[in-house]
């Protein structure tokens, strides 16, 4: 892919999502007793595959052919991985001041490690603990006291029950009383605010059946295509299943295969999402939060930092207001949508029809 190729792709700086970082309680008031699972919360996938380790051994999943491959040809596979299974630039804490409210984490423990740190993974590990960026998270809770984040630890290959214990019992005393226990109320920003809660605890394994503080999986639709059409196709059938009741993740990450990653050996998942991402965008801003059966809750992406994905995820709450585009204004929307987000720009990320200077 060369450089002319991503004129057209609408880049953003750091300073473009300095106004993200207390969106939640800057929305309007209407929207405060709305339930959690019915507003559109931006999210990212793999959101720690930006510290890999590109030395750390392989998973224990991964294939006795692929690991055969990685012996023989390691300055080969190593690049190749990194590049392909990276799917984040931005630190933890980056992406929460970016507006990030849901974080996809996959924790696992390496083999022969006789300690009890975790690792993320993707492929590979991390070089970052899970511990101290759990750590991490907690602190920047403290002085952002109204955003709310959702946490789905999973995978947690080489965890045994002593290790799953341990984690979960250091992840009461990281988090605490921000910790929402799992319970049958509607969730709001405005009752979570009241009951100091920050933190939703997804864990995918049994071990969360023991500890009220820890919520079942949350549904993830990944869809598991290399291009932005069989994303979108995937998603508008799972939509015309009807939405699950509670928390789900509509996935928009790409998915590159071996053999597609083998034909296209000088791209990465980089390239291919910034390739694909005006096909996404379009679709994105037709979606509508909500109850309804074809509504969207969580939306999941790649390169978060890179693209205007975190914007116009939040705006799209603002169509739960009913109100037409353009009628919604007023102090709370300058502090969400920010000198770079006002009305002009709501417009056009609202509006089913491409806007070519946007571009």
């Amino acid at each position: 892919m060369n450089a002319s190729s991503t004129e057209h792709i609408p880049m953003h700086s750091d300073e473009e999502y300095q106004n993200y970082e207390e969106w939640m309680s800057a929305l309007p008031g209407e929207l405060w007793d709305i339930p959690l699972t019915s507003l559109a919360i931006p999210g990212s996938h793999d959101a720690m595959s930006y510290s890999l380790d590109i030395q750390s051994p392989l998973l224990r999943s991964e294939s006795d052919t692929f690991r055969l491959l990685d012996g023989l040809f390691h300055c080969l596979t190593r690049p190749a991985i990194y590049r392909w299974a990276t799917t984040q630039e931005k630190g933890i804490v980056e992406q929460l001041s970016m507006g990030i409210r849901y974080f996809d984490l996959r924790i696992a423990h390496k083999p022969n490690d006789p300690s009890n740190d975790l690792y993320f993974t993707h492929v590979i590990y991390t070089y970052l603990t899970v511990v101290d960026t759990m750590k991490a998270v907690a602190s920047w809770l403290e002085i952002h006291p109204k955003e709310i984040i959702i946490l789905a630890c999973s995978h947690f290959e080489g965890l045994n029950d002593k290790l799953h214990e341990h984690f979960i019992v250091s992840l009461k005393k990281i988090f605490g009383s921000k910790l929402c226990p799992r319970k049958g109320a509607v969730l709001s920003l405005r009752s979570l605010w009241m009951s100091g809660y920050q933190v939703l605890l997804s864990y995918d394994d049994q071990a969360a059946t023991r500890h009220q503080v820890l919520w079942p999986a949350i549904p993830y639709w990944w869809a598991n295509q290399p291009t932005a059409s069989g994303v979108v196709s995937y998603l508008e059938s799972q939509k015309d299943k009807g939405r699950p009741d509670g928390f789900f993740v509509s996935g928009l990450n790409l998915t590159a295969d071996r053999s597609f990653i083998a034909l296209h050996r000088h791209q990465s998942l980089r390239t291919l999402t910034l390739t694909n991402w005006e096909v996404l965008r379009a679709w994105l801003g037709e979606q509508v939060p909500g109850h309804y059966a074809k509504s969207l809750n969580i939306i999941a992406g790649d390169f978060i930092g890179t693209i205007s994905f975190v914007p116009l995820v939040i705006t799209l709450n603002w169509k739960l207001l009913g109100l037409k585009t353009g009628q919604v204004m007023g102090p709370r929307m300058g502090q969400v949508m920010g000198p770079r987000m006002g009305q002009t720009e709501v417009q056009r990320t609202l509006s089913a029809e491409e806007d070519e200077d946007y571009r």
